[in-house]
């Protein structure tokens, strides 16, 4: 699954299609995502905010953008990993996410964009 690693900061992304959420007929996919970040620095940082870019296989693109993810701006102290499961829906069985988060250094407050590397959200049938 995808990994990047911005200034010492890892996200790992791992991605399952809900099958039991979704409803084909009516064109609705939804995805769920799992990020990993692990913060490899020496300095100890908050996730400020998220900026996310979905592209949906029927030609839709949509950006979404706000403060932390899922509800929190967790700080990561050096070593520390969080993890999160939030998820997407598509009007497509095929599509893709990339983006960014904006960390904090809380020592002094400068602030930096990580990477959030992109990945496919993808049907499983369409792999045959």
């Amino acid at each position: 699954m995808p990994t990047a690693t911005t200034n010492d900061i890892r996200v790992h992304v791992e991605t399952q299609y809900q099958e039991e959420q979704s409803e084909p007929l009516n064109d609705l996919y939804l995805f769920a995502y799992h990020i990993s970040i692990q913060n490899n620095s020496e300095h100890i940082i908050q996730l400020m905010r998220r900026h996310w870019y979905i592209f949906d296989s029927n030609g839709e693109a949509r950006e979404v953008e706000g403060e932390g993810v899922v509800g929190v701006q967790p700080i990561l102290r050096p070593g520390d990993t969080h993890t999160y499961i939030s998820a997407c829906n598509l009007r497509s069985d095929m599509g893709k996410m990339s983006g960014t988060y904006l960390f904090e250094r809380l020592e002094n407050g400068e602030q930096f964009e990580v990477t959030i590397p992109e990945f496919t959200l993808l049907v499983p049938v369409r792999m045959n």
